[in-house]
């Protein structure tokens, strides 16, 4: 069993005992750490058009500032994860929080496009660093099964309070602020938390590590790394260019190669037969369909609060609140959810809470839709939190570090899945079912057909009654691709509840699951 140097003294305790008294107070550390990796996912959001002005990049340029910070953290997480349990799960938060807000610094001072992709990219890798240990040390010092599933439901809050309130912080920054500001707000942040995870959190690790798989480690990077960005690429280009087609193929053989690596090897980088365990791989799979369908709805909705109803990137920020709110309430009550229904029947539950919310949003649409709202950030902050514990709970305590890399790979996969696929669902129904419009030209309305900015701006640009008649036949339009999009995510999360409610009831079972 792995043991943990409690903190504090020099007496070693094994994970089966209360390593710290400080243990919730180190939370709020790990959950600060969270709260970082999710807030710059999102936050960039609203400062795209600023920097689009003033640093003038390129369509690829622009592209690669949006995606590098997701793409290093999906590719890296399973390597940082072992590492951490290797060498010090500690030590790689403590480095993960370095590089963070080193990186952070440099973005907001970043002068050239490649200069602020660089610094974007090594913001992913500190958050990787942060994210695939955090699952690992949160296992380690809070040993109990119910101390852990609130540990874990406040963890899993920080993260969607990140996620749901970078555009709110983003939009408060910009309207106040240079763009600079809504990266160079990190490194206070950091610093409190490099101090506090010093006198705070516990050092941990694995007693008896494998020797380390670089090639293993190298195959999931490419492989995990790959597959984001042809997916990514497919939502941009519709399936159009078929180097991308090839890029996603590459990083599914790369995929396939690394679990046929570990399989064979004595001393695998991850362990594979932990799929076995239904609780570990249905959980991991709600988590990547729910996490999915909430990022997502997060996006799209962003979009037609700024771009059809005029909202200030502040504005929808706020609208977006009651979102955020009910979904870090949902994360944090998900223990109380379990322990009164079950944990197989709580999240089944939230998925099916999720889905009728997406499912209002197809028959209700988007506008005033607050109930929809709510029911969504609910459902959705409980399966994260569920499945974020069983993960860990089915897991070796030797080997936490790699349950909690495929807990958050699921996490990141979950969101450049999400957006991507229903992004381009969104995309094909939107041009599709653009209407011509009467008086404008052809070469208006193809330019106005091409996306819902694009729409926006030839509109304003156009004016009259012919500008009033594209902006109301890219309202249509959008409408109807989201109502298509978010009924599609709901017949997704309506078949994985129900996978869920089928699959986990005998595995569950014999450990008080359910």
């Amino acid at each position: 069993m792995a043991e943990v140097p409690a903190a504090h003294s020099g007496v070693v305790l094994t994970e089966t005992q209360q390593t710290t008294p400080h243990r919730w107070a180190a939370l709020s550390v790990l959950c600060a750490g969270l709260l970082l990796v999710g807030m710059d996912l999102t936050v960039l959001n609203v400062a795209v058009p600023t920097i689009s002005r003033e640093l003038l990049p390129s369509g690829s340029e622009l592209l690669w500032i949006v995606d590098s910070y997701a793409l290093t953290v999906a590719a890296g997480l399973i390597a940082c994860g072992t590492l951490g349990d290797r060498f010090g799960r500690k030590r790689m938060l403590m480095a993960g929080f370095a590089v963070f807000g080193v990186a952070s610094a440099a973005a907001a001072l970043a002068v050239t496009p490649g200069q602020l992709i660089a610094a974007r990219a090594a913001l992913g890798i500190g958050g990787t660093m942060m994210m695939a240990t955090t699952p690992a040390i949160i296992r380690a010092i809070f040993p109990a099964d119910r101390e852990r599933s609130v540990a874990i439901g406040l963890w899993t809050a920080a993260n969607s309070v990140g996620v749901s309130v970078g555009p709110l912080l983003g939009g408060l920054l910009i309207e106040h602020f240079w763009w600079g500001s809504v990266f160079l707000v990190n490194v206070p942040i950091v610093v409190l938390a490099v101090a506090g995870g010093a006198l705070l959190v516990p050092e941990s690790r694995n007693t008896r590590p494998h020797r380390w798989d670089a090639a293993g480690a190298g195959m999931s990077a490419m492989g995990l790394g790959t597959v984001v960005y042809a997916f990514q690429q497919l939502g941009e280009h519709d399936g159009s260019r078929p180097v991308v087609w090839a890029t996603g193929l590459l990083g599914v053989a790369l995929l396939i190669g690394f679990v046929v690596r570990q399989r064979r090897i004595s001393q695998p980088l991850l362990d594979v037969t932990q799929f076995a365990d239904r609780w570990f791989s249905l959980s991991a799979l709600c988590i990547l369909g729910c996490y999915g369908a909430y990022t997502a709805l997060l996006f799209l909705l962003t979009q037609r609060f700024q771009l059809l109803q005029g909202y200030s990137p502040l504005g929808a920020g706020l609208a977006l609140m009651p979102l955020a709110l009910a979904n870090a309430g949902g994360a944090a009550l998900a223990p109380r959810f379990a322990a009164r229904w079950g944990r197989r029947r709580a999240l089944s539950g939230g998925l099916l809470l999720c889905a009728l919310a997406l499912a209002a949003f197809t028959l209700c649409g988007a506008t005033g839709n607050y109930a929809a709202l709510v029911a969504a950030g609910l459902g959705s902050g409980a399966v994260m939190t569920l499945g974020s514990d069983a993960i860990l709970g089915a897991a070796k305590p030797e080997r936490a570090g790699e349950a909690g890399a495929v807990q958050e790979t699921s996490f990141s996969l979950g969101a450049g899945l999400g957006l991507a696929v229903l992004g381009t669902v969104l995309s094909l129904v939107y041009r599709s079912d653009f209407a011509p419009v009467p008086g404008a030209s052809a070469h208006q309305w193809e330019t106005a057909r091409s996306s819902l900015g694009a729409a926006t701006e030839v509109a304003a640009r156009t004016g009259g009654r012919i500008g009033d008649a594209l902006q109301s036949a890219a309202e249509h339009a959008f409408d109807t691709g989201f109502a298509v999009a978010t009924g599609s995510a709901a017949v997704v999360l309506v078949l994985l509840g129900a996978l869920a409610w089928r699959g986990l009831r005998e595995s569950g079972c014999h450990r008080g699951h359910t």
